[in-house]
């Protein structure tokens, strides 16, 4: 799965901005004013969703922890053991 994803302009410049961000304050607000309260609990929950499947939860209990649906769970799993690397890095670095 591990392709080279090509990112718009618009896009390279919002990783470049969040990468700017100092501090939870910071990243709180800007989060905040760039997606909607769903959307934040969409993502945080997928984040959420990975650390559970790191740690070996069952399917059933991260839908009742997070509401994501079964297909969800499923996607994120896959990302997490094939995709970009990204879940995999991160959640390496949050576990130390």
């Amino acid at each position: 799965m591990k392709t080279k994803e090509k990112w718009s302009a618009p896009g390279k410049s919002l990783l470049k901005v969040i990468l700017k961000l100092r501090n939870i304050s910071e990243a709180k607000n800007f989060f905040r004013d760039l997606l909607t309260k769903k959307e934040i609990i969409e993502i945080s929950n997928r984040w959420q969703g990975a650390q559970m499947l790191e740690n070996n939860f069952s399917f059933k209990k991260i839908r009742q922890t997070t509401g994501l649906s079964p297909n969800t769970i499923a996607r994120i799993n896959r990302w997490r053991k094939k995709g970009m690397g990204g879940y995999s890095a991160l959640l390496r670095k949050t576990s130390l």
